[in-house]
């Protein structure tokens, strides 16, 4: 049990000394995962669309 204490109180003195983002950073960084996160679902979509329809088109040959 002194073990997982020591531990516990280990983590509180390392997370003290994190920096933090601030919200405006923070507003950003999710912006830039969302805007990342939609454009590759787009081009996957575009990708994986081209890619069927070259099959279907080949397949009928």
């Amino acid at each position: 049990m002194n073990k997982i204490m020591q531990f516990l109180r280990e983590v509180g003195s390392e997370m003290r000394k994190t920096s933090w983002p601030k919200r405006k950073e923070l507003t950003k960084y999710t912006l830039v995962v969302i805007s990342t996160v939609v454009f590759m679902a787009a081009f996957f979509a575009v990708v994986d669309f081209g890619i069927s329809q070259f099959m279907k088109w080949f397949y009928s040959l």
